[in-house]
């Protein structure tokens, strides 16, 4: 169940939030530049491309490094040479994991390594072995960590992760707004380094902006009606999500969403992309978790017993209202099931500006619905 009383008590929120997600969500912002700042400094502005690579691989653990080659993949565009390396293993753990190149990787390919840890062994190979074939490397993890040395070896170029004390305070969720950031934003510059899309320092420095105006809007003093992460939050207190999104920007968002709504609050969520959502969904919807199932819920006794469950879409859109859209069926389709629909659409901006926005307002709904559900 939902504390809904602690949404809107600061303190009570701070003293819940024992893996520092809030902390991390509302200094995206910071996050963002520290992390473009150490991409400079370890030289990514001084690179030298000779034309774009015939593939971006990107390895790395979890779901921090599973967003960054979505986002990547999506900001590159159709027909985009970004490929993510699925680890194998035994076990989620750093010993664990395995990563192997393709037969076909060769000099004229990018490998991109981007771990909150350094410690994985694999990865440490995985670079050697990038070396040996010729391809260029590139990692973002904690400085003085063995991928760090790994890395060097190969030649590759090296770019400290930008972290905060509390980070070592206790294990980092892969899918904390901290992680999230701090490697995505340095593999922004290289991309755009070598061509690959645009994100030069002033659009990184609007992402910060943008990131800080959320967290204004966003952040535990302001009180739950006129805060939207807040008010997301609340509205999920006893549904199913079923996150609908529209726009290029917005799927990776919404994936995002689902992904720390399971890591962080222990709750599913369905995704899926309109117009397919629409076919994909409406017998969901039509079905036992649809609000209209049960006519009786309204007179149930919700003190003795535990409310059913019931869908409610959340509509994620990075397109303005005009223009073709299948907005208007979506919320046909919810309301016609007596299903609820949250609706969620950045501010105007640039494609990186208005990622951001999705990305943080959803990133905030998911760690205030951690930490009210005490999770």
């Amino acid at each position: 169940m939902l504390d809904e009383s602690l949404l809107d008590t600061p303190q009570d929120l701070a003293e819940a939030d024992h893996r520092g997600l809030l902390r991390g969500a509302a200094e995206a912002g910071a996050r963002v530049r520290t992390a473009a700042r150490h991409a400079a400094e370890a030289g990514v502005g001084d690179l030298k491309p000779d034309g774009r690579p015939r593939a971006v691989l990107i390895v790395g653990p979890g779901a921090a490094a599973t967003h960054t080659a979505d986002l990547l993949g999506t900001l590159a565009g159709p027909g985009s040479p970004v490929i993510r390396l699925a680890p194998t293993g035994v076990a989620p753990a750093a010993g664990a994991l395995r990563w192997e190149l393709p037969g076909w990787a060769g000099s004229v390919d990018l490998l991109l390594i981007a771990t909150p840890d350094g410690t994985e062994p694999s990865l440490s190979l995985l670079a050697e072995q990038a070396y040996r074939r010729g391809c260029s490397v590139v990692a973002v993890a904690p400085a003085g960590t063995p991928l760090a040395e790994a890395v060097s070896g190969a030649h590759g170029l090296f770019i400290p992760m930008a972290t905060a004390p509390y980070d070592h305070e206790e294990p980092l969720a892969a899918s904390s707004p901290g992680v999230f950031w701090a490697l995505f934003t340095p593999l922004l510059a290289l991309l755009d380094r070598i061509g690959l899309l645009g994100a030069a320092p002033d659009d990184l420095e609007k992402v910060a902006d943008r990131l800080d105006g959320i967290a204004e809007r966003c952040g535990p003093a302001i009180v739950t009606y006129s805060n939207p992460a807040k008010t997301l939050a609340a509205e999920l207190a006893d549904a199913l999500p079923v996150v609908w999104t529209e726009g290029s920007s917005a799927g990776p968002a919404g994936r995002r969403f689902a992904a720390a709504l399971a890591e962080l609050a222990g709750r599913p969520a369905l995704v899926a992309e309109l117009p397919e959502a629409l076919a994909a969904h409406s017998t969901l919807l039509a079905g036992p978790l649809a609000a209209s199932a049960d006519p009786d819920d309204f007179f149930r006794d919700r003190v003795e017993e535990t409310p059913a469950m019931h869908a409610r879409v959340v509509l994620l859109r990075d397109r303005p209202i005009g223009g073709l859209t299948a907005a208007p069926a979506a919320r046909d389709l919810a309301l016609s099931h007596d299903t609820p629909i949250s609706e969620l659409e950045p501010e105007e901006g640039d494609e990186l500006e208005t990622l951001a926005e999705l990305i943080a307002i959803t990133d905030f709904a998911a760690v205030y619905l951690a930490l009210a559900s005490r999770a």
